[in-house]
């Protein structure tokens, strides 16, 4: 079935007859194209009408979207990942702007 939706830049799509994915990279709303990157890199530019035809349907990103990225970097990707142990979670927290001394009742006057 064709898809009646209006393009959506940064959209994941998937072709439902070749099962290809591929992302809305750009709009001309101007030109009446839509230019769209495969998951594989290729990119295509297609008219307006082409995409009304198309029988495709939106979905979430694949779970390794950076395949069509040129070197990113896992710094780049808006998250790290952190070697705590489940013992380092249950830590209670520090009071922010506390020395660690005054805590534990070393450097104060008495």
């Amino acid at each position: 079935m064709p898809i009646e939706q209006a393009p959506i830049i940064s959209q994941w799509y998937k072709h439902l007859d070749k099962g290809y994915k591929f992302q809305v990279t750009a709009v001309d709303d101007d030109g009446g194209t839509v230019e769209l990157q495969h998951f594989d890199g290729d990119l295509e530019e297609i008219d307006i009408d082409s995409w009304h035809a198309m029988d495709i349907e939106p979905i979430e990103p694949p779970e390794d979207w950076t395949g069509p990225m040129d070197d990113i970097e896992r710094d780049d990707l808006g998250y790290s990942e952190t070697d705590m142990t489940g013992e380092d979670w249950g830590e209670p927290l520090r009071d922010v702007g506390k020395d660690p001394k005054e805590e534990e009742g070393e450097g104060t006057e008495r």
